[in-house]
């Protein structure tokens, strides 16, 4: 697919997005004028700041979270990063982020964004740059013992772990207003199965 088409999607799926309060609104517009300004704007290679897609893992009974401690960050954060050209949609690239960041392929996404989040990261290009991250909620399938589904750690984490959701690793306010949001979207009827 090609850059162009990529950041099409992304600008598609924000426009479609229902923002849950007035901050996360403003960030949308913000998202939104920068995919208009950028013609890279999903790309890595873009300098001053790309998209990229992530998504918050919950096990099948919601009760589990799947965080990867990242070794760029220093903490406990959801799946995800930069957009690949093999990718049509910024729902497709935080899907196949999860996959490959955790081995569970029985993954189902939200239909839309639930939150959004900006930040400062030196990231492979080597350059401090900015991330804008467009955030989904993801779904494993049920376990035939009921407990969250086998991980397998890929070589982007330094560690893989479920926790419960109201048992976070770390005192972090934007982890936690993701989980919240990433809840409300799953537990409204039709929520990915």
């Amino acid at each position: 697919m090609s850059a162009a088409s990529l950041r099409e999607s992304a600008g598609h799926a924000l426009r479609s997005w229902t923002a849950p309060d007035p901050e996360q609104d403003s960030l949308r517009h913000t998202y939104l004028a920068f995919l208009d300004a950028s013609p890279d704007a999903c790309l890595r290679a873009n300098e001053p700041g790309h998209v990229t897609a992530s998504a918050i893992v919950f096990d099948a009974e919601l009760r589990h979270v799947l965080l990867t401690l990242h070794p760029r960050v220093g903490r406990w954060i959801q799946l995800g990063g930069h957009c690949e050209p093999a990718d049509t949609t910024l729902a497709d690239a935080a899907a196949r982020e999860a996959r490959e960041e955790s081995g569970v392929d029985t993954l189902r996404l939200s239909s839309g964004p639930v939150h959004l989040h900006t930040h400062p990261i030196t990231c492979s290009l080597g350059l401090p740059t900015r991330h804008l991250d467009i955030r989904y909620a993801a779904v494993a399938a049920p376990t035939d013992t009921g407990s969250p589904p086998e991980v397998v750690r890929s070589d982007e984490s330094t560690d893989l772990a479920w926790w419960p959701v109201h048992g976070l690793p770390d005192d972090d306010a934007d982890m936690e207003i993701l989980v919240e949001r990433g809840l409300d979207v799953l537990r409204r009827p039709g929520r990915p199965a």
